[in-house]
């Protein structure tokens, strides 16, 4: 099967690549050769390409600048997934594309948030622009199938990952982590082996939640990180309102992965499994 990524470079479509190219043909895009702001040069690139599936990773990460650059959020986020939507629906290529967990207000429902609950786009900038993407995708490509990741962190970062193992040098006598938000801390490489499958069932569609069993706060991974390496850290909880950040992080972000058990798909790893696989294979760097 031929695959292209969008976003190809970023540290998703890094996994992808590595763990996909060893049954799949993989081609790799990225800015600027093929730009998905530009609904040309997208459907340009899927024509001479000919994939079978496009999965699209491209999209504007950095939650804090999205706040600031909200226009190049949303033609990115946005108006750049439905560029991909429709040039996919016209070339007649299956699509999986890539959201998150920011699609969701970040309060508390009472159990983790399913495919089924409504997304609002949350308080954020980029929340509110990749759930814009997801309506878009869905309307102008009604096969697509949509994974919605979390707390994401793969090989050569940028991640929390990476940040607390940079942080944690001995440099300082306690170091303070948020126990106060609580999510999914996924690895790329997890998500990278499910694409495996979710490829080969082109009858999916809809929305997908993809992300790490398990529920954690950012304390509880930050202890992990530094409990398997070793690391001996003093690290201190303390709340969201101690680190404010220009963009709002959503208190509670836990996902159920409803629909790999709705169609008895094997399912996603526990967080601290994936975790410890992530350093045994020595992919931090």
């Amino acid at each position: 099967m031929k695959i292209m990524l969008t976003g190809g470079r970023g540290m998703l479509g890094r996994t992808l690549t590595s763990v996909l190219k060893t049954s799949h043909e993989v081609l790799v895009t990225d800015y600027p050769e093929a730009d998905i702001t530009d609904y040309f040069s997208i459907s340009k690139a899927i024509s001479c390409c000919r994939p079978d599936v496009v999965i699209h990773c491209a999209a504007k990460t950095q939650v804090d600048l999205c706040e600031t650059e909200v226009v190049s959020a949303y033609n990115l986020n946005a108006y750049g997934a439905a560029n991909v939507a429709r040039a996919c629906f016209e070339h007649s290529v299956k699509l999986i594309a890539i959201s998150t967990d920011y699609v969701f207000s970040g309060e508390n429902p009472g159990h983790a948030w399913r495919e089924d609950d409504i997304a609002t786009g949350g308080n954020t900038v980029y929340g509110q622009s990749k759930f814009l993407g997801e309506k878009m995708i869905m309307g102008l490509c009604p096969d697509a199938l949509i994974c919605r990741l979390a707390w994401l962190y793969g090989a050569g970062g940028p991640s929390f990952v990476h940040s607390i193992l940079k942080l944690a040098d001995g440099s300082r006598p306690q170091l303070k982590v948020v126990n106060d938000q609580i999510g999914n801390p996924t690895s790329c490489l997890a998500v990278a082996k499910h694409m495996r499958i979710l490829i080969e069932h082109p009858e999916l569609k809809g929305i997908c939640h993809l992300t790490c069993e398990g529920e954690a706060s950012w304390y509880d991974f930050a202890r992990e990180i530094c409990r398997i390496n070793g690391v001996n850290q003093d690290i201190v909880p303390c709340s969201t309102a101690e680190f404010p950040r220009p963009a709002p992080r959503p208190a509670f972000s836990c996902l159920d992965n409803a629909l790999l058990r709705e169609h008895d798909l094997p399912p996603m790893p526990h967080w601290k499994k994936a975790l410890e696989n992530f350093f045994i294979r020595g992919f931090v760097w």
